[in-house]
């Protein structure tokens, strides 16, 4: 199904991971006629001139009145001199996710006998999954292990959030965790779930293999299941007067650990 973008970086990983996948780019008038005059900066302008290197159908977008140009400066959509506002977005089928089997396939080697995988236990906030794949394809996490229920799906929000991560770090939909879990411990991995009630601190999980890594929820952490089929628990120590992190600034810290 085709899928809005708004992150011109996540169009640009779109157009060099899977150029066939983008439909069409819709840009302001000033960006088709004459990409070369935008700034150096204009992330959409390389947006223009790449999918036009791959031949990828640009639009010219129609302006909207000046009673709307108000939302179109909050957006941080391009506004006209008649403070007239320009739709910029691409048109891009979603990303395919993987098997689980292609997740873990040849896990000790791909990762030199280390390496992070991430699992996402029912995590419901689409800015979060955006910001933990963003996280992910920073520090190179070979992949990432999605529930299907109750959990975000992978929405135009996550992948413009992720600005272009999703396009780098490949994916699985599953159902069933604990399947999951098996398959990942038959490939070599070690799962490591995430709590602030655990007893070990994360400094003290050596690096020495490779880990699959397990997020919960944002109010309720891992399920019970989940936690049961983890091999070590561990939370993040912290010495001040907040007692917990957004999940996704827990994930960024979790990642960054593993992958020294």
């Amino acid at each position: 199904m085709p899928i809005q973008f708004r992150n011109p970086h996540s169009v640009l990983a779109a157009l060099e991971m899977r150029p066939r996948d983008v439909l069409q780019i819709s840009v302001p008038p000033a960006l088709v006629s004459a990409p070369d005059r935008a700034s150096n900066a204009d992330a959409w302008a390389k947006v223009v001139k790449l999918a036009r290197e791959l031949r990828v159908p640009i639009h010219s977008t129609p302006q909207k009145n000046k009673g709307q140009a108000g939302a179109g400066r909050q957006s941080g959509r391009p506004v006209d001199e008649s403070g007239r506002t320009s739709v910029t977005e691409a048109l891009i089928q979603e990303k395919q996710p993987i098997s689980i089997e292609q997740l873990f396939a040849n896990a000790r080697e791909r990762a030199y006998g280390k390496g992070v995988w991430l699992a996402l236990d029912s995590l419901q906030d689409p800015q979060n999954v955006g910001a933990i794949f963003r996280a992910a394809a920073f520090f190179g996490v070979q992949g990432i292990l999605l529930t299907q229920e109750r959990s975000a799906p992978v929405s135009s929000v996550v992948y413009d959030v992720s600005c272009g991560g999703v396009e780098y770090v490949p994916f699985v939909m599953q159902v069933n965790l604990q399947q999951a879990f098996e398959v990942a411990k038959d490939a070599g991995l070690w799962i490591l779930g995430t709590s602030e009630h655990a007893q070990d601190s994360l400094w003290k999980i050596e690096r020495d293999r490779p880990w699959l890594v397990v997020l919960g929820n944002e109010e309720r952490g891992i399920r019970r299941l989940t936690e049961e089929s983890c091999d070590l628990l561990c939370q993040i120590p912290g010495h001040g007067k907040v007692t917990s992190l957004n999940v996704s600034v827990a994930a960024g810290i979790l990642i960054s650990h593993f992958s020294k």
